[in-house]
């Protein structure tokens, strides 16, 4: 094939969005994106774009590419996380293959620059119905290391069949406001240290990826504050207009949902779920939607599934190392 290799820029936003709509079609992920996500994403301060990007080419038709994002030390080790895709057409002539070489280039290098002293590993992730990305990862050296459920629930039942969002004795339930968003921050890296792959946020990408998202809903996140005003738990919420437009479907996605330690156990997650779940309702959503680790380690697959979220997909991680 007569294919060019070079990095992405801001002209091809609208040649990426063209792309990742017609992988969406095989794939059938359930997430697509707009002009104006894509822009945002390529606006992301840690994102070299000449560096982190590539795209292949046939002629102006964008047929793959490849995003590395900046890593972050976890439990020891370097994981890169990464997005790429070959467009359905163009699959099986090698491409897949030249992507991920081109990570693991790039993920050394970086490596190389941030952290040579601990581990590296490099990230792929999937739908499990991918049988050409299960073949690739295995044929690459990568093998399965996670695997999450995209879960749903329907909002247009009768009121009755939503729980009830009683707030644990000794906490208060409030709307979430910009005077909690560090606070909220700071229960956030606290709430997670214990899940996998977890890195705490900082400053510039709790703007660039959750409350400053322009996904991001606040009136249909919460909090939960104790006494002292001090924040136990939270649930931040994002609508993301591309699904709507393309399934006609209004979607409450569930991006966050963190208990502090001191706090668990008492019903803080019910809680807040079941307080979105009705502001969502009111407010004119169709359907809740979350995503979960299989294996997370505080039983949150059996909260979801009592609030009535069913399984619909599968996802993979797979990781592998980032080579010689």
């Amino acid at each position: 094939m007569d294919i060019a290799f070079r990095p992405l820029e801001a002209a091809d936003i609208p040649a990426l969005a063209a792309l990742r709509e017609e992988v969406e079609r095989t794939d059938r992920t359930g997430i697509h994106y707009d002009l104006a996500d894509i822009r945002e994403e390529f606006a992301d301060p840690k994102l070299d774009l000449a560096r982190d990007t590539l795209g292949a080419w046939q002629g102006t038709r964008l047929v793959a590419y490849a995003l590395v994002y900046e890593p972050e030390t976890v439990r020891g080790v370097l994981r890169f996380d990464t997005d790429g895709a070959v467009d359905p057409a163009y699959r099986r002539r090698g491409l897949g293959t030249r992507i991920v070489d081109w990570m693991r280039s790039r993920a050394r290098a970086l490596h190389a620059e941030r952290a040579a002293e601990v581990p590296g590993e490099l990230h792929l992730d999937g739908i499990s119905t991918n049988a050409g990305l299960a073949a690739l990862a295995e044929r690459a050296g990568f093998a399965p290391s996670r695997y999450w459920f995209t879960m749903s629930r329907d909002l247009r039942t009768a009121a009755t069949s939503l729980p009830e969002a009683a707030a644990p004795a000794g906490l208060r339930l409030a709307p979430f406001a910009r005077e909690y968003d560090e606070a909220v921050r700071l229960a956030h890296n606290e709430a997670f240290l214990d899940h996998w792959d977890f890195a705490e946020a900082d400053e510039a990408d709790w703007r660039t990826w959750n409350t400053g998202s322009r996904s991001f809903r606040a009136d249909v996140s919460a909090v939960l504050l104790d006494a002292g005003d001090h924040v136990a738990a939270y649930l931040l919420a994002d609508e993301y207009e591309a699904d709507t437009a393309a399934t006609g479907v209004r979607t409450c996605a569930v991006a966050h949902l963190g208990t502090r330690r001191a706090y668990r156990g008492k019903g803080a997650a019910r809680a807040l779920l079941a307080h979105t779940l009705r502001a969502a309702r009111d407010q004119g959503y169709d359907r809740a939607e979350l995503v979960v680790d299989t294996a997370n380690p505080s039983g949150a697959l059996g909260i979801y599934e009592s609030l009535g979220f069913v399984s619909e997909r599968t996802l993979v991680t797979y990781a592998g190392p980032l080579g010689e």
